[in-house]
């Protein structure tokens, strides 16, 4: 038995006259209809398999964003929440941060430097600008930090990526929320009286917060990439507050001709500050509309667009990368 076993397959033998056997026939006929070897890529679509993380069309993308709004807006709470759970006041620094920054700045520029003359409503004029301003800088600086400070949540779930910059910017909207109580007792304890513009401040928020979301997905993908980004991006921010009109009036710098037609235009167009005057405009009764720069709501719909559209699409496009490396 141990030989039939281990006993060679005999050599195809062929006819006097040189044909092939039936057993050989059979073989070439098996051969000439084998299928050549197929390529992982074929393997992986007749199998229904596809690429971990892979990128996602645009329109699936939103529908995966859209489907964990309950998670992007638990996330923001969470944190929120979680700000100042070690703090002895809580969540009263949510008020009295923003606060304390107006009081330093009314002394060092209202005071000092006397930029609350010709300016009515000073007090009103500067905690607006203080507060509007740090949503969109609370914003940014959370989003630079959105995907390299979270890289375990990253890597151990599969989700949009995009949830993290988005749930970080909704967070700073809900902080504004809870100051913007603080910034209503301010106003009228000043003297402004409650109006109907106040309702514009709706708009305006929407507005801001797409472009402040829009800002951060733009900063999480450079900051995923290069963390340096956010030791530089505190000294980007505190030079783009100087000259967005938070303590002195860009209206009055306008009436300056010696200034450049460049240089007056990029004010008026700054964003930051296109946003801080239509808060401005909503609350304060003492400042009109001829303080505003022309087609304002045109101007701050097209800077939400820009930057939430094209940071939407900047940070999808790297989708697969974010968590490697």
């Amino acid at each position: 038995m141990s030989q039939a076993l281990h006993t060679p397959p005999s050599p195809p033998s062929t006819t006097p006259t040189g044909a092939t056997t039936p057993t050989d026939a059979t073989a070439i006929s098996a051969a000439s209809v084998a299928t050549p070897a197929e390529t992982p890529a074929q393997l992986a679509a007749r199998y229904g398999l596809a690429v971990s993380g892979a990128r996602p069309s645009v329109p699936a993308y939103l529908r995966r964003l859209w489907a964990r709004r309950h998670f992007i807006t638990a996330f923001a709470t969470a944190k929120l929440t979680a700000q100042y759970s070690q703090a002895k006041l809580g969540q009263l620094w949510q008020v009295a941060n923003p606060l304390l920054n107006a009081a330093v700045y009314y002394f060092i520029f209202g005071i000092l430097l006397s930029t609350k003359k010709g300016v009515p409503d000073y007090v009103p004029f500067l905690v607006t600008g203080v507060f509007v301003w740090t949503f969109t800088q609370s914003s940014i600086m959370a989003g630079t930090r959105a995907i390299s400070g979270n890289l375990g949540l990253v890597r151990a779930l599969h989700f949009p990526r995009a949830a993290l910059p988005i749930s970080f910017a909704l967070q700073q909207l809900q902080q504004l929320l809870f100051s913007m109580c603080a910034l209503v007792v301010i106003l009228l304890c000043f003297g402004v009286p409650l109006s109907f513009s106040w309702l514009l401040v709706v708009p305006a928020l929407t507005l801001q917060f797409m472009f402040n979301a829009g800002v951060a997905m733009i900063v999480a993908r450079m900051g995923a990439k290069t963390p340096d980004i956010a030791q530089l991006m505190p000294f980007l921010l505190r030079t783009w507050m100087y000259v967005s009109g938070v303590m002195w009036s860009i209206e009055k710098v306008m009436h300056n001709k010696d200034l450049p037609h460049a240089v007056l235009l990029a004010l008026q167009c700054n964003p930051a500050a296109v946003y801080i005057d239509l808060m401005r405009f909503a609350l304060i009764d003492s400042f009109h509309d001829h303080q505003l720069p022309p087609h304002v709501w045109a101007v701050a719909t097209g800077w939400a667009l820009l930057a939430g559209v094209g940071g939407f699409i900047y940070f999808w496009k790297a989708e697969e990368t974010y968590g490697r490396g």
